[in-house]
Protein backbone atom coordinates (compact mmCIF):
# COMPACT_ATOMS: atom_id res chain seq x y z
CA UNK A 1 0.00 0.00 0.00
CA UNK A 2 2.99 2.80 0.88
CA UNK A 3 3.54 2.29 -3.15
CA UNK A 4 0.08 2.87 -4.44
CA UNK A 5 -0.40 5.75 -6.08
CA UNK A 6 -1.52 9.04 -4.66
CA UNK A 7 -3.85 11.85 -5.31
CA UNK A 8 -3.69 15.33 -3.32
CA UNK A 9 -6.26 17.43 -3.49
CA UNK A 10 -7.82 20.92 -1.77
CA UNK A 11 -11.35 21.37 -0.30
CA UNK A 12 -13.06 24.42 0.32
CA UNK A 13 -16.33 25.49 0.99
CA UNK A 14 -17.65 28.74 1.61
CA UNK A 15 -21.25 30.03 2.95
CA UNK A 16 -22.95 33.32 4.09
CA UNK A 17 -24.84 32.77 7.11
CA UNK A 18 -27.43 34.94 9.11
CA UNK A 19 -25.84 36.82 11.86
CA UNK A 20 -26.15 35.42 15.31
CA UNK A 21 -25.13 38.11 18.04
CA UNK A 22 -25.27 42.12 17.51
CA UNK A 23 -22.64 44.22 19.48
CA UNK A 24 -22.74 47.96 19.99
CA UNK A 25 -20.87 50.72 22.24
CA UNK A 26 -22.39 52.91 24.75
CA UNK A 27 -20.53 55.91 25.85
CA UNK A 28 -21.66 58.49 28.39
CA UNK A 29 -19.65 61.75 28.42
CA UNK A 30 -19.85 64.69 30.72
CA UNK A 31 -17.87 67.99 30.98
CA UNK A 32 -17.77 70.88 33.65
CA UNK A 33 -14.99 73.04 34.80
CA UNK A 34 -15.31 71.73 38.57
CA UNK A 35 -14.01 68.41 38.64
CA UNK A 36 -16.66 67.09 41.41
CA UNK A 37 -19.10 68.05 38.59
CA UNK A 38 -18.04 65.66 36.35
CA UNK A 39 -17.25 62.90 38.16
CA UNK A 40 -21.20 63.80 39.71
CA UNK A 41 -22.70 64.10 35.97
CA UNK A 42 -20.57 61.63 34.48
CA UNK A 43 -21.90 58.82 37.21
CA UNK A 44 -25.25 59.71 36.83
CA UNK A 45 -25.28 59.41 32.72
CA UNK A 46 -23.62 56.15 33.06
CA UNK A 47 -26.27 54.93 35.78
CA UNK A 48 -29.40 56.09 33.18
CA UNK A 49 -27.35 53.60 30.74
CA UNK A 50 -27.08 50.84 32.86
CA UNK A 51 -31.34 51.69 34.07
CA UNK A 52 -31.84 51.57 30.15
CA UNK A 53 -29.93 47.76 29.89
CA UNK A 54 -31.75 46.83 32.61
CA UNK A 55 -35.36 47.51 31.43
CA UNK A 56 -33.96 45.60 28.28
CA UNK A 57 -33.35 41.92 29.53
CA UNK A 58 -33.27 39.38 28.52
CA UNK A 59 -32.51 41.00 25.27
CA UNK A 60 -29.46 42.23 26.62
CA UNK A 61 -27.51 38.87 26.51
CA UNK A 62 -24.13 40.60 27.80
CA UNK A 63 -22.66 43.95 28.81
CA UNK A 64 -19.06 44.69 29.33
CA UNK A 65 -17.82 48.39 31.18
CA UNK A 66 -14.49 49.10 29.36
CA UNK A 67 -12.54 51.90 30.24
CA UNK A 68 -13.79 54.90 32.50
CA UNK A 69 -11.48 57.94 31.13
CA UNK A 70 -11.14 61.43 33.64
CA UNK A 71 -8.65 63.53 33.00
CA UNK A 72 -8.12 67.76 33.44
CA UNK A 73 -8.47 69.39 30.12
CA UNK A 74 -5.52 72.29 29.80
CA UNK A 75 -4.94 75.68 27.55
CA UNK A 76 -2.70 74.89 25.14
CA UNK A 77 -0.24 78.17 26.22
CA UNK A 78 0.42 76.50 29.62
CA UNK A 79 -0.22 73.76 32.47
CA UNK A 80 -3.22 75.43 34.07
CA UNK A 81 -6.58 73.43 34.21
CA UNK A 82 -9.66 74.65 32.46
CA UNK A 83 -12.25 71.53 32.75
CA UNK A 84 -12.24 68.13 33.35
CA UNK A 85 -13.82 65.60 31.22
CA UNK A 86 -14.99 62.13 31.20
CA UNK A 87 -16.06 59.11 30.01
CA UNK A 88 -17.08 55.10 30.19
CA UNK A 89 -17.87 53.19 27.64
CA UNK A 90 -20.46 49.68 27.62
CA UNK A 91 -20.14 47.04 24.80
CA UNK A 92 -23.81 45.63 24.51
CA UNK A 93 -24.44 41.93 22.92
CA UNK A 94 -28.10 41.14 21.79
CA UNK A 95 -29.44 38.29 20.04
CA UNK A 96 -32.75 40.03 19.97
CA UNK A 97 -32.24 41.70 16.61
CA UNK A 98 -36.15 42.80 16.72
CA UNK A 99 -35.63 45.30 19.87
CA UNK A 100 -31.87 46.44 18.57
CA UNK A 101 -32.47 49.31 16.92
CA UNK A 102 -35.70 50.67 19.24
CA UNK A 103 -33.05 49.94 22.03
CA UNK A 104 -30.08 51.58 20.24
CA UNK A 105 -32.40 55.19 19.81
CA UNK A 106 -33.90 55.14 23.50
CA UNK A 107 -29.86 54.61 24.58
CA UNK A 108 -28.45 57.24 22.06
CA UNK A 109 -31.37 59.63 23.01
CA UNK A 110 -29.52 60.14 26.70
CA UNK A 111 -27.79 63.66 27.61
CA UNK A 112 -24.25 62.95 26.26
CA UNK A 113 -24.63 59.42 25.20
CA UNK A 114 -22.94 57.99 21.95
CA UNK A 115 -23.82 54.95 20.50
CA UNK A 116 -21.69 53.05 17.70
CA UNK A 117 -22.38 49.96 15.89
CA UNK A 118 -23.69 47.37 15.57
CA UNK A 119 -21.19 45.20 14.29
CA UNK A 120 -22.72 41.36 13.56
CA UNK A 121 -20.92 38.00 13.97
CA UNK A 122 -21.34 34.45 14.43
CA UNK A 123 -20.31 32.70 17.82
CA UNK A 124 -17.47 31.00 18.49
CA UNK A 125 -19.25 27.79 18.38
CA UNK A 126 -21.40 28.13 15.82
CA UNK A 127 -23.23 25.53 14.03
CA UNK A 128 -22.31 27.07 10.36
CA UNK A 129 -18.43 26.75 11.14
CA UNK A 130 -18.32 22.74 11.69
CA UNK A 131 -21.25 22.71 8.81
CA UNK A 132 -18.65 24.16 6.52
CA UNK A 133 -15.72 22.42 7.59
CA UNK A 134 -17.83 19.00 6.79
CA UNK A 135 -18.53 20.96 3.67
CA UNK A 136 -14.89 21.52 2.74
CA UNK A 137 -14.11 17.77 3.42
CA UNK A 138 -17.43 16.57 1.03
CA UNK A 139 -15.18 18.61 -2.21
CA UNK A 140 -12.17 17.28 -1.30
CA UNK A 141 -14.08 13.62 -1.64
CA UNK A 142 -15.59 14.68 -4.86
CA UNK A 143 -12.36 16.26 -6.49
CA UNK A 144 -10.16 12.93 -5.42
CA UNK A 145 -12.70 10.72 -6.89
CA UNK A 146 -13.04 13.09 -10.17
CA UNK A 147 -9.35 12.82 -10.44
CA UNK A 148 -8.97 9.28 -9.90
CA UNK A 149 -11.83 8.74 -12.46
CA UNK A 150 -10.29 10.61 -15.52
CA UNK A 151 -7.04 8.00 -15.17
CA UNK A 152 -9.32 5.24 -14.63
CA UNK A 153 -9.25 4.65 -11.26
CA UNK A 154 -11.28 4.67 -8.08
CA UNK A 155 -10.44 5.95 -4.59
CA UNK A 156 -9.46 3.52 -2.23
CA UNK A 157 -8.24 5.10 1.09
CA UNK A 158 -8.22 8.21 2.95
CA UNK A 159 -4.17 8.61 4.16
CA UNK A 160 -3.97 12.15 5.74
CA UNK A 161 -6.23 15.40 6.39
CA UNK A 162 -5.32 18.01 7.32
CA UNK A 163 -7.26 21.67 8.33
CA UNK A 164 -5.85 24.67 6.93
CA UNK A 165 -7.95 27.26 8.84
CA UNK A 166 -11.29 28.48 8.79
CA UNK A 167 -12.08 31.65 8.27
CA UNK A 168 -15.18 34.09 9.63
CA UNK A 169 -14.53 37.32 7.53
CA UNK A 170 -14.37 40.68 8.97
CA UNK A 171 -16.86 42.25 11.61
CA UNK A 172 -19.72 43.82 9.29
CA UNK A 173 -21.20 46.85 10.17
CA UNK A 174 -24.65 48.28 10.22
CA UNK A 175 -26.43 49.60 7.10
CA UNK A 176 -28.73 52.16 9.21
CA UNK A 177 -32.04 53.73 7.70
CA UNK A 178 -34.05 56.26 9.65
CA UNK A 179 -37.28 57.20 9.54
CA UNK A 180 -39.81 59.53 11.69
CA UNK A 181 -43.48 58.88 12.41
CA UNK A 182 -44.97 62.21 14.39
CA UNK A 183 -42.42 62.38 17.12
CA UNK A 184 -41.25 58.77 17.57
CA UNK A 185 -37.98 57.62 15.55
CA UNK A 186 -37.78 54.45 14.38
CA UNK A 187 -33.96 52.62 13.31
CA UNK A 188 -34.49 50.05 10.40
CA UNK A 189 -31.60 47.79 10.60
CA UNK A 190 -30.11 45.17 7.83
CA UNK A 191 -28.42 42.20 9.25
CA UNK A 192 -25.29 41.65 7.37
CA UNK A 193 -24.67 38.39 6.50
CA UNK A 194 -21.63 36.61 7.33
CA UNK A 195 -19.35 34.65 4.94
CA UNK A 196 -17.57 31.59 6.62
CA UNK A 197 -15.06 30.09 4.62
CA UNK A 198 -13.27 26.33 5.51
CA UNK A 199 -10.49 24.79 3.65
CA UNK A 200 -8.85 21.24 4.04
CA UNK A 201 -5.98 19.17 1.92
CA UNK A 202 -6.45 15.79 1.46
CA UNK A 203 -4.14 12.94 0.52
CA UNK A 204 -5.99 9.97 -1.00
CA UNK A 205 -4.92 6.05 -2.16
CA UNK A 206 -5.88 5.37 -5.45
CA UNK A 207 -6.07 1.94 -7.42
CA UNK A 208 -3.22 1.25 -10.29
CA UNK A 209 -4.36 4.07 -12.94
CA UNK A 210 -5.66 2.45 -16.85
CA UNK A 211 -3.09 4.88 -18.66
CA UNK A 212 -3.45 2.70 -21.98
Amino acid sequence: MADAPVVAVRGEAYREVAPELARFTVTATARDRDREATLTRLAERAAAVRALLDAAEPAVERRETGQVHVWPVTKRSGDRVVAYQGSVSTTVTTTDFTVLGDLMLRLADQEQVEVAGPVWSLRPDSPAYREARQAAIADALVRAREYAEALGARVIALRELSDTGMSAGPPMMVKAAYARSGEQPELELDPAPQPVHAAVEARFTISEPVLG
